[in-house]
Order: structure tokens, then C-alpha cells, then sequence
């Protein structure tokens, strides 16, 4: 975990100190290949400390603390914009040093020396904490290559893939376009009300969460995901077609039915296969792929010589 964190750290200081699209890409593969090895640690560990019964509700309050992080992030995205240049040394030394290091023409960019400082933070705080002892078995390991064949001859494994990978596509697909389908049909500013819109999403996914681990006590897991499907393709549906008012707020509603899917999903398919998890959550968390290509796709398909978002 210390590894992964020190990996996205890298990455985001290397783009604010040279902010070129080459070195861009660079550095957000290597932000997403330790997001993608602390999913890989993380999931059979909270499993197994929190318990196989308990593991959906703990990945709801994991989430929810993801979605906390989210609606944060785009306002200090928004703070950062507008209040970049009067920054000072009087009011406030940490603004002023970004200010400092940030080039005057992308304002923007600032917000990767706050990534890359809380990243450093994080190291810290691994490098400082104890976390109990977890006796793995065979079947929490990664596995050899003949477990990820035996496994790939499972269909349910296939589908659960499919499941994450759909799942991990939609949330960022629609979360990623939102500021711009905003400002391309309805006007809205992409840097205030866009970016607000955006925030508004990743906080309603964290309301969500609180009703989800409160439904995941009541009702059984693979309903509340039914439900949740249904509210948030009925939100998505208003907000693609819906006057400008409907969809604005449509957008971050789709937040709140989309909290439960992705600790549902993966609880659900952690407790479907009788072994081999640790192998299985590196598959699953391999599906995260959907957030690389997803956005691609809506991207081509929603430019204007195509079909439009």
C-alpha cells in the first residue's frame, strides 16, 4: 500500500512540475496502477478482518468515505481556480507556495501539487501505523496461473467481470462528461456550477451510502441492487433529456443510486466463489479497466461530428 501511495505521489508532482499532455498520461498511469494495487491489497483484507458476512456493509462505509473525498476534491478544484492569483503570503502560505509553483496560464494544475501532498501524507501515515496480523490462507494469495485458468472457466466469474467493468464505466463515464454536457447544451460554467454539479454527484453517492449500509441490514443485497439500477438509469435518463433546471440536479442524483452497486457487486461475487478470493478480487479489480475505456467511447461518440453526448 505504501508502494502504491508513493507511485500516485510520484506521478501527480511529476505533471505539476511539467504539465504536458505526454507527461500527462505518464503520470496518470502511474496514479491508476497504485489505485488499481491498493484495491488489490485492500479488498481481501477488509474481508477477511471485518468478516465475510459483514463485508458488504463495510464496503458500503468504505465507499462512503470515497464519496466524502469526491465532493470535496472539485470544490477545492473551484477554490483553487478562483482564488489562485490573489493568492499571498499573508493570507495564507500554502495557497501562496502553490501559487508559486503553479505556471499562471493553468491555474488548473494546482490541484496536482494538493494530490500529490495529500499521497505523501498518506505514506506517513502507513509508515506510522500497525494493522493487525492476518494469517492468509492458499486461497487468499494471488495464486499461480492455473488458478486464475480454473477460475476463468467459471462463468460466474465472467459475468461479475462484466458486472464491474459495466459498473466502473458508468460512474466515471457519466461523472467525467457531466461538467461538459452542462456547459454544451445548457450553458453552465465548467470551472463553477459544472464543477459544483460534479461535487454534488460525489456527495449524494456518499448520502447514498448511508442509506445503503442502512437497506444491506433490512433487505437483501441483490434487491437493493436491483433497486438502485432502476433509480439510477430513471435519473440518467431525466438528465440527458431534461431542460436545463432537471438536468442539473438529475446528473447528481445519479450518485445517490450508484453509492450501493459497486460494495454490493463485489460482495456479492467475493461470496459466490467458494475459493481462491485473493486471486479472484485481483480479477475483479482488473475491471476497472471500464474507467479507461467507458469515457473514451461516450468521448468519440459524443463528438458533435458524431452523435453528440
Amino acid at each position: 500500500m505504501m508502494a502504491a501511495w508513493v507511485a500516485a505521489a510520484l506521478g501527480s508532482a511529476t505533471f505539476a512540475i511539467v504539465p504536458r499532455y505526454q507527461v500527462a498520461i505518464a503520470s496518470l498511469f502511474a496514479v491508476g496502477a497504485g489505485m488499481a494495487v491498493l484495491q488489490v491489497a485492500i479488498n481481501p483484507l477488509l474481508r477477511v478482518t471485518g468478516g465475510e458476512e459483514n463485508y458488504a456493509f463495510n464496503s458500503a462505509l468504505a465507499q462512503l468515505v470515497f464519496g466524502v473525498a469526491s465532493f470535496i476534491s472539485p470544490r477545492i478544484y473551484t477554490y483553487l481556480v478562483l482564488n489562485l492569483d490573489n493568492a499571498s503570503a499573508l493570507r495564507g502560505r500554502f495557497l501562496y507556495l502553490i501559487r508559486r509553483l503553479t505556471p499562471e496560464s493553468f491555474p488548473w494544475v494546482s490541484i496536482y501539487w494538493v494530490f500529490a501532498a495529500t499521497t505523501l501524507v498518506m505514506v506517513a501515515i502507513l509508515a506510522v501505523s500497525r494493522f493487525p496480523q492476518v494469517q492468509r490462507n492458499a486461497e487468499e494469495n494471488a495464486g499461480s496461473l492455473q488458478i486464475y485458468r480454473k477460475l476463468a472457466q467459471i462463468p460466474t466469474v465472467h459475468l461479475y467481470f462484466l458486472a464491474r467493468f459495466a459498473y466502473v464505466g458508468s460512474e466515471q463515464g457519466t461523472a467525467n462528461w457531466i461538467s461538459k454536457f452542462l456547459s454544451q447544451y445548457h450553458g453552465f460554467d465548467p470551472h463553477t456550477p459544472g464543477a459544483t454539479a460534479v461535487s454534488e454527484f460525489w456527495g449524494l453517492m456518499t448520502v447514498g451510502c448511508f442509506a445503503g449500509m442502512l437497506l444491506l441490514k433490512i433487505f437483501d443485497s441483490r434487491s437493493v441492487l436491483v433497486v438502485a439500477s432502476i433509480g439510477a438509469l430513471s435519473s440518467l435518463s431525466v438528465a440527458l433529456v431534461g431542460s436545463a433546471s432537471l438536468s442539473r440536479y438529475a446528473f447528481p442524483a445519479i450518485g445517490l443510486f450508484a453509492s450501493v452497486m459497486w460494495p454490493i457487486i463485489v460482495s456479492l461475487a467475493l461470496n459466490s466463489v467458494a475459493e481462491h478470493h485473493g486471486a479472484f478480487s485481483g480479477i475483479l479489480s482488473t475491471a476497472v479497466i471500464g474507467r479507461a475505456v467507458v469515457p473514451v467511447i461516450i468521448g468519440r461518440l459524443g463528438d458533435d461530428s458524431h452523435h453528440g453526448l
